[in-house]
């Protein structure tokens, strides 16, 4: 075991950990922060999403000892009243189904929004597309992001 410390939505904190351990069982089983799912353990399907220095990442695949020095942002951490945009939007449109995707589906959404805050259709449907949904809910995922748009430009 190896000690590393990590910014996570802000915060400092020092785990021990295997050097291998995935970030996704780092955040669940060490730091205790739940909302960050885990699908399929080989980042094909996009539960696990968050943000590393504001890029999305699937974190059931990044060691931790590449993210020593990096600012981790989960679905916690989005925002601090659960007002971002996109999670307004998620609401307004009523989303989720069964909900599993949804944290992986919200931050793939949000740094979508941070790079392309005026994203075309095909932009969301490209940027979407690694993010599964078992329900089925992509017509309400595209049209709460394109609610979220309109969210932040108000």
């Amino acid at each position: 075991m190896a000690s590393y410390q990590l910014t996570v939505n802000g915060k400092n904190h020092q785990v021990e950990v295997d050097s291998d351990t995935p970030l996704l069982w780092v955040l669940r089983d060490t730091l205790k922060m739940y909302g960050t799912k885990y699908g399929c353990g080989i980042a094909q399907c996009g539960s696990c999403t968050v943000h590393v220095d504001g890029t999305p990442i699937r974190s059931c695949c990044v060691p931790i000892e590449k993210l020593q020095g990096k600012n981790i942002i989960t679905i916690e951490g989005l925002s601090e009243n659960n007002d971002h945009p996109v999670q307004l939007a998620w609401k307004e449109i009523d989303v989720p189904q069964c909900g599993y995707c949804q944290t992986g589906q919200i931050m793939t959404a949000a740094a979508l929004l941070e790079r392309k805050p005026n994203p075309t259709d095909e932009e969301i449907v490209r940027a979407m597309k690694g993010n599964l949904c078992r329900c089925g809910t992509y017509p309400r995922i595209k049209k709460a992001i394109q609610e979220a748009v309109k969210m932040k430009q108000a």
